[in-house]
């Protein structure tokens, strides 16, 4: 099977040094200083927005779809230059460049665009291109031929990236900060956390497990979502192992991490708990891996046993392809701008649509990124089932291309939707700075690093009904038939009630949109809420409040945010005082009792 190189994705490496312009990958990197252990600590309830694609990929509806020519096109027009990585959520933009440059009949030069894609794999260099194109754009050039124009990354570790960004930036001028304008695709899938099948069954058996992957990474933040959702702790602490917890091997990029599990890697560690070295040593293994295609593949060809936990298909809104500028070259050139984010939903569409145009997308992947065919890139955006070693059906690849609706979807302008790209950026940007303040110390709000008044201006010059709910693909499925689906998490949630009543306390709002947050990452599940209460009063108005309050929670969600909650996707379940999780003795007891537990199944 072709291989990509090592380097792979890249995500949230970036680190200022004394407000130097530069930033590093955090592989391998020495975070504890000699002599220290971290605690673990529980894993966060990560609130992730939702959407999931509601046409197949692998059954496209073909349409009329033009096909862009083979040779050079617009050369005329100045060169627009745009970085990322290997990738098949660019599927759409590659046909809608026809080619590595635009070519003749291409979307882009129609919308007035001659823009060159390259690949690039590590975010240091995606951040010396915007630094070298926007120190020559504060020199006087208009347009600079060095540097880049546009960066694509994934949106789940965009704050740690554009942290780096900014301040590299804003010392060249506040007005040269980057900004993210719009988003061209998703990771469905190809994104994943593997592990042992016991730990999907039961995830509580995987306390003490050892995972291999890219500490600070977008797939570490899939498992770090599933360890939150689950009630979990992670050793955040890559030198020691704590037998109460996930625990993590840092490795050089993601084919290492599956290269590891393959090959058995082990590593000797002193034992903690709570963060104090026990006296203990104990000889560890890797018993799963944090991966993307082909690191997945690699496992299931080579060694098998390993299943996909959870992925991007079921954290469908975690990982947007986002595309970054240069602000003052993005205000100055906004038609530019506009055509070449039509252009790139354009070609979603297209892709979308045809598997004529998919097929050229995928030829044009093969030629962008040097490496391996169009048969394989076309193969692993669709994602497939195969069997792996041991003859466990494995899920493997998949991603997805937006068109205008999707992008709508994605930023919360398509009506009753949800911003799903800032609830991604500040929940995984909040978990980075939580676990490893020493690295990430804080990040650019999400609104201050968003620039939409140029996919606001695309969305209106499409018209009226142009942009649609209806029309986009990431609207979260609604599970159908009564027999439960496969479920991925089971968490307890403290929203508090005014006494006796359905009422939501004031300070309640806060866990309500963390809440909400989490569900819409996890876009592609069924989700159902359990309303439990202490032992007070009658058991049979218990039961009853406990169902209001479910409902209470259910209702305040659809309210919010109508297009990620359409009616179906939650279900109610009322337990009363029957699933106590503590005595009923204390005060303390009571309040854990009276709780919201909230259980995601996959669709």
């Amino acid at each position: 099977m072709p291989q990509l190189t090592p380097a792979g994705k890249a995500v949230i490496f970036l680190l200022v040094v004394g407000g130097a312009a530069g930033a590093y990958r955090l592989f391998g990197s020495k975070l504890v200083p000699a002599g220290t252990e971290k605690a673990s600590v529980k894993g966060d309830k990560l609130d992730l927005p939702g959407g999931v694609p509601g046409t197949d990929p692998n059954k496209p509806d073909e349409g009329p779809v033009v096909m862009p020519g083979r040779e050079p096109g617009c050369t005329d027009l100045p060169e627009v230059r745009l970085l990322g990585y290997a990738w098949n959520a660019h599927m759409g933009l590659h046909f809608a460049n026809g080619g590595p440059q635009s070519t003749k009949g291409s979307l882009m030069c129609q919308n007035g665009v001659n823009l060159k894609f390259a690949r690039q794999d590590m975010n240091d260099k995606l951040t010396e291109a915007l630094v070298t194109f926007a120190t020559k754009l504060s020199q006087g050039e208009k347009n600079p031929t060095a540097g880049a124009h546009f960066v694509t990354v994934m949106g789940d570790g965009s704050a740690a990236f554009l942290k780096g960004v900014d301040d590299a930036l804003a010392k060249i001028g506040p007005e040269y900060r980057p900004k993210v304008i719009g988003a061209i695709g998703f990771s469905r899938g190809e994104d994943k956390f593997m592990g042992p099948v016991d730990w999907k069954k039961d995830p509580q058996s995987a306390r003490g497990g050892v995972v291999a992957g890219v500490l600070r990474d977008g797939d570490w933040n899939i498992a770090q979502k599933w360890i939150g959702d689950n009630d979990l702790k992670t050793n955040p602490d890559e030198k020691t192992y704590d037998p109460d917890a996930i625990n993590w091997i840092n490795t050089g990029d993601y084919l290492d991490a599956g290269e590891k599990y393959i090959t058995g890697y082990t590593e000797e560690r002193p034992v903690v708990r709570n963060g104090k070295k026990t006296g203990q040593t104990m000889k560890i293994k890797v018993d799963g891996v944090v991966t993307w295609t082909p690191g997945d593949v690699n496992v299931a060809q080579k060694k098998g046993g390993l299943v996909s936990i959870v992925s991007t298909k079921e954290y469908a809104s975690q990982m947007p392809c986002v595309i970054i500028g240069v602000d003052k070259w993005c205000k100055a050139n906004p038609k530019l701008v506009q055509g070449l984010l039509k252009a790139a939903l354009s070609g979603g569409e297209a892709v979308q649509k045809s598997d004529q145009a998919l097929g050229q997308a995928a030829e044009i992947s093969a030629a962008v990124y040097k490496e391996s065919d169009a048969a394989y890139w076309k193969k692993y955006y669709k994602g497939v089932v195969e069997k792996d070693k041991t003859g466990l059906d494995v899920e493997l690849g998949g991603s997805r291309a937006n068109n205008i609706s999707d992008a709508a979807y994605t930023f919360g302008l398509a009506p009753g939707s949800a911003n799903l790209y800032a609830a991604v950026y500040k929940v995984f940007g909040d978990l980075v700075v939580k676990q490893y303040p020493e690295v990430v110390s804080g990040y650019p709000s999400a609104e201050q690093v968003q620039d939409l008044s140029y996919l606001k201006a695309v969305i209106a010059g499409a018209g009226s009904g142009a942009v649609t709910v209806a029309k986009t693909n990431l609207v979260p499925k609604v599970s159908t038939g009564s027999a439960p689906k496969a479920k991925l998490s089971e968490g307890k949630w403290p929203i508090q009630f005014v006494t006796g009543k359905a009422e939501f306390n004031p300070t309640s709002i806060k866990d309500l949109e963390k809440l909400k947050s989490s569900l819409l990452v996890a876009s592609n599940t069924a989700v159902e809420i359990h309303g439990h209460t202490d032992n007070v009063g009658d058991p049979t108005k218990n039961m009853q409040l406990s169902e209001a309050r479910a409902f209470a929670v259910k209702a305040w969600l659809e309210k919010t945010a109508p297009a990620n909650f359409p009616t179906g996707r939650i279900k109610v379940f009322s337990h009363g005082q029957t699933q106590p999780v503590a005595p009923n003795t204390s005060e303390d007891g009571k309040s854990k009792n009276r709780r919201v537990e909230i259980v995601l199944r996959a669709n």
